[in-house]
Order: C-alpha cells, then sequence, then structure tokens
C-alpha cells in the first residue's frame, strides 16, 4: 500500500474546517482514559477494562444501532500471562445510539490509529473543503461518517464490537477528491523491496489502490494486515463521497463557496 505524505494541488483560503476537525480529532483522543498507555507498552487490565468501558459508553456500536437500543449488561475478558480475567460489568445508560456515531468520529483506538487517519485528512481534506465551502463541507464530513457507521452496521447488525475513528468520514473525503481532482499529483511512499521510495502519482492511482484494497479486505478476498479494522466502513464512507461529489458538480461549479 502507498503512504501519501503530500500533494501538489493549492488551495484558495486557509482550510479552517479541516485545522478543526484535525484538533478535536486529537482532543478526544487525549480525554481518552488510559491515551498514554495505548500502543505504547503493556497496558494494565484495569486500564483495559477501564478503556473498553469508556469506548461502550460513547462509541458506536451496530447491535444498538441497528436495534435502536443499548445493549444489556456485560463485561469483557482479558487475556493476560496468568490467564482470562473478567472485568467489572458494564451497564449503559443514557446513550443515545444515532449521537454515538457522531462521538465514535472523534475517538481513536491507538497512537498510530489516529496519526494515520490525521495524516489523509490533513494531505486530502483541504482541497475538499475549499472546493465545498466550509459550511458545506463540513456537513458532508459528517454526512459520510454517518453513512459510513451505519453501513457498516447493516453488515454485521448483531456485531457488538465498539467501532471508533474518524475514517469512514475520512474515506467521504477520499472519494470527493478522487472525483474532483483526479489528475492531482501526490507525492507517496510505495514499498520496493524492504524500503519506501517516494514518487509522485496521480491521485486516481493513489486513491484508487487505497479504495481497492478496502473493498477486497471487507470482501475477505485478501488477508488484512491490522485486526479490528472496520474495512466495509470505508467502502460505504468512500461511495457517499464519490456519489456526493457528483451529484454536487453542477452546484459547486455555479455558485460560490460557504
Amino acid at each position: 500500500m502507498v503512504i501519501p505524505i503530500h500533494d501538489e494541488n493549492p488551495t484558495r483560503r486557509t482550510p479552517v474546517i479541516t485545522y478543526l476537525l484535525i484538533a478535536l480529532n486529537f482532543v478526544f483522543f487525549f480525554s481518552e482514559p488510559v491515551v498514554s498507555q495505548i500502543g505504547v507498552g503493556q497496558q494494565t487490565v484495569a486500564q483495559a477494562c477501564q478503556q473498553q468501558k469508556y469506548f461502550d459508553d460513547h462509541a458506536a456500536i451496530p447491535y444498538e444501532l441497528t436495534h435502536n437500543k443499548l445493549l444489556p449488561p456485560h463485561q469483557y475478558q482479558v487475556q493476560t500471562t496468568a490467564g482470562t480475567v473478567s472485568c467489572p460489568v458494564i451497564t449503559e445508560s443514557g446513550k443515545k445510539p444515532y449521537l454515538s456515531v457522531l462521538e465514535s468520529m472523534f475517538l481513536h483506538g491507538g497512537w498510530l490509529h489516529i496519526l494515520g487517519n490525521m495524516l489523509f485528512l490533513w494531505i486530502f481534506g483541504n482541497n475538499v473543503e475549499d472546493k465545498f465551502g466550509r459550511i458545506r463541507y463540513l456537513l458532508f464530513y459528517l454526512f459520510c461518517g454517518y453513512v459510513a457507521a451505519y453501513g457498516f452496521a447493516y453488515g454485521s447488525p448483531n456485531s457488538t464490537e465498539t467501532l471508533v475513528g474518524a475514517s469512514g468520514a475520512i474515506a467521504g473525503v477520499l472519494g470527493a477528491y478522487l472525483v474532483m481532482f483526479p489528475k492531482a499529483r501526490v507525492t507517496s511512499l510505495v514499498p520496493i523491496a524492504i524500503i519506501f521510495i517516494p514518487i509522485r502519482l496521480p491521485a486516481w492511482v493513489v486513491l484508487g489502490s487505497w479504495f481497492l484494497l478496502q473493498w477486497l479486505y471487507s470482501s475477505g478476498t485478501a488477508v488484512a494486515s491490522g485486526a479490528g479494522v472496520a474495512y466495509l466502513a470505508h467502502v460505504f464512507g468512500f461511495a457517499a463521497g464519490v456519489v456526493i461529489a457528483l451529484l454536487a458538480r453542477p452546484l459547486l461549479t455555479s455558485s460560490r463557496p460557504l
């Protein structure tokens, strides 16, 4: 998989909403209970249980989205060198499933998770915002996040796994960028043998290959390198971005950005 690091596509004005979204993602990430331990070293059982409870209370869960009701009291097991340890029973209350989708867009499961997502948003979000206008771009971003979450949920309606991350919404941004700027040059790190080489590629190659991988992983045709990734959500988010960008073309070319 290629890793984009820069695009040659200037904007007409400062991408305020993109910067704000990136900042909010980091603010929410640092508000998670044990963020300093996520992905760094070994979590204790108490920390793992605390983090899982936080995600259950705030993140989207497919079963809750498709049934519009909260999970019954439940508990998780943590595997340790000494065996399996049970977390305290979690009883959710006051959580609104449809609002949990919004919250989940600003939560992340680790440092690599958030840094990868924010890299893609940083590179591609500014031009999409410039094209849509700030207000429309924000609404577009959130809508793609909802399509991604509910699309994944109805693909696995009884799943009780928590969905966290901005990748569904960002996938929508990538889809729109592909439609709007297919020939823009994107400097990307391309794996050759055991090293990564920076190469300038057209956006349609970078984003098209990214989507193809997500689709293959979601369909089970290819073996994903990372477990627990909601690839189907990426597919739905990307598709939503493509469709909206295509439908919005006449509006975007005949009106002034808001």
